[in-house]
């Protein structure tokens, strides 16, 4: 069964804007915490922006701060990542996952997994 579903990937300059979102199931949405992880080829996957689900607690990445805003709509399963003055370097397949908490995204543990959307920034 799939449980989260991003979109909302694309091509865009250095400098643009994209919004990634993540549609999600009943089971893994409520009551967890959200997160955006992206990987590159030939690197590791790392951990992009997390979320509670009463979006109390936000976290991100030290790459992304000032650029990316993670938010969620708890009345549609939504999550979503909008992504400011893009650079080459966030070229990524962005993937979101779903965990009780929110801590543990920060690790990179999650229960559940998207199949992930390719983000592509030309210089």
């Amino acid at each position: 069964q799939v449980h989260l579903v991003e979109s909302g990937g694309g091509l865009v300059q250095a400098g643009g804007s994209l919004r990634l979102s993540c549609a999600a199931s009943d089971r893994a949405f409520r009551s967890n915490g959200m997160g955006w992880f992206r990987q590159a080829p030939g690197k590791e996957r790392e951990f992009v922006a997390a979320i509670s689900w009463t979006g109390g607690s936000i976290y991100y990445a030290d790459s992304v701060k000032g650029r990316f805003t993670i938010s969620r709509a708890n009345a549609n399963n939504t999550v979503y990542l909008q992504m400011n003055s893009l650079k080459p370097e966030d070229t990524a397949v962005y993937s979101c996952a779903a965990v009780p908490g929110t801590e543990r995204l920060r690790v990179g543990v999650a229960d559940y997994w998207g199949q992930g959307t390719q983000v592509t920034v030309s210089s």
